[in-house]
């Protein structure tokens, strides 16, 4: 299920940057049917990838909600994986968006724009009440009053380090660093007793480091890029020495670098940031490791990754779109999901469930816990707005400020220019 979440950039790079959604002018309103009356009639939900692996858990769900409201009929329909986002916007565009629509937030951005997806805020005044703040606060958008989806499947990250390289090389896997400051200072032992031939650290920073440290990376209103902030310098700084000081890969600047997790897996890096079920896979790839691997909550604020349900806001039935979206979010349901499939439920009421709250003593069990409790804190490190092209031109910014090409500043003045050129194209 986590390939729900890769290339996501990719994808809503298509989308934000595609030809439109038709005749529809930027802004635009949609007229939105009325939200009030019986939940009856036909109703329409489509899903992203779930068959034929998750028909029959799907088709149980909808078949629980027709049975709970006899005048209702579901018409399931499942897009495969591929080319989800050109469907989802030919649906738009087409005016065949479907009542209830399995969206990411970026892929919910455009249609946002457009104003095309209803205010489930507005709309469900328990909204709140009932789902974990992250998750509301994905289908918020900049410049947008309202929230644009209810959270359904959630996912975050969780550190990982290598006890075995941790102990040989001076430090305590029982006392993992919790901030920057500590993991360069571990790094720099690591490297003295290592003699520089394996790594604590091995990559470089992201926007999501910055959002850590408190950088806000987008203005409110959502029109300008504003990350170019002494602290975000600072946070660059900290990173450029390091660099400095070989406590990092020379090859994380290149395009040869194969990259943290992979050179985790090989055991020339002592730490890597997966997701919760990272152990149980790693079990299966690497089982000599997963044995000597020890969880610990990542670094500053946990990265969420959301999967979320729309509604339509010219939906002809948005009494029984509105409650099919809540329905299958339920916290019911979204345990039953997460018993079948690696992920976590966004609904509050999963917090006292021991399934996701208490662990079996493995260290698998152990990174479960800590994953599904960092969900509380988890936000969205990097705005949806931000495409794969600026990401790519940050990413050569920073490397070349690591390097000693530019100042720390001169690269985070020229990444936010560049992305502002970008936003406004």
């Amino acid at each position: 299920m986590r390939r729900h979440w890769a290339g996501l950039a990719v994808a809503a790079t298509m989308i934000v940057t595609g030809c439109g959604l038709g005749g529809t002018k930027q802004g635009a309103a949609v007229p939105s049917a009325s939200v009030s009356g019986e939940v009856k009639g036909k109703v329409s939900l489509q899903t992203w990838a779930l068959k034929p692996k998750f028909t029959d858990y799907m088709q149980g769900v909808i078949d629980a909600f027709e049975k709970k409201h006899p005048g209702v009929e579901v018409e399931w329909l499942d897009q495969p994986g591929d080319g989800y986002s050109e469907k989802v916007l030919s649906q738009a565009a087409g005016g065949s968006l479907p009542d209830v629509v399995n969206l990411p937030p970026d892929f919910a951005l455009p249609l946002v724009k457009q104003g095309m997806l209803l205010d489930v805020a507005q709309s469900d005044q328990k909204l709140a009440d009932e789902y974990v703040a992250g998750g509301i606060d994905a289908y918020k958008y900049s410049g947008h009053q309202g929230v644009y989806g209810y959270p359904w499947y959630l996912n975050t990250d969780v550190n990982y380090w290598n006890s075995e390289l941790l102990k040989k090389h001076g430090l305590d896997p029982a006392k993992p660093p919790t901030t920057l400051d500590e993991l360069i200072a571990q790094a720099r032992t690591f490297k003295e007793k290592s003699g520089g031939k394996v790594y604590l650290m091995s990559r470089r920073p992201e926007l999501g480091d910055f959002t850590q440290a408190g950088v806000k990376i987008l203005s409110d209103d959502g029109q300008n890029f504003v990350f170019n902030t002494p602290e975000a310098v600072a946070v660059l700084e900290r990173y450029r020495e390091a660099f400095k000081e070989g406590l990092l890969p020379r090859d994380v600047l290149t395009d040869t670098y194969a990259g943290n997790a992979k050179l985790f897996n090989e055991g020339t890096v002592a730490w890597t940031t997966a997701g919760g079920n990272y152990i149980t896979s790693l079990a299966t790839d690497n089982p000599t490791l997963a044995p000597k691997v020890v969880p610990s909550t990542v670094i500053g604020t946990p990265p969420l990754f959301v999967q979320g349900l729309s509604v339509s806001k010219s939906t002809k039935n948005a009494p029984a779109a509105l409650a099919l979206a809540r329905w299958v979010t339920n916290a019911e349901n979204q345990a039953a999901f997460a018993h079948l499939v690696n992920i976590f439920p966004s609904t509050k009421a999963s917090a006292d469930d021991p399934f996701f709250s208490k662990s079996d003593g493995t260290n698998s069990g152990d990174a479960k816990v800590i994953a599904f409790t960092s969900l509380a804190q988890a936000r969205m490190l990097q705005p949806v707005e931000v495409t794969e092209a600026m990401s790519k031109y940050i990413r050569q910014q920073i490397s070349a400020a690591l390097n000693g090409e530019i100042s720390a500043k001169e690269a985070l003045d020229k990444a936010v220019a560049k992305c502002n050129e970008l936003h406004k194209s």
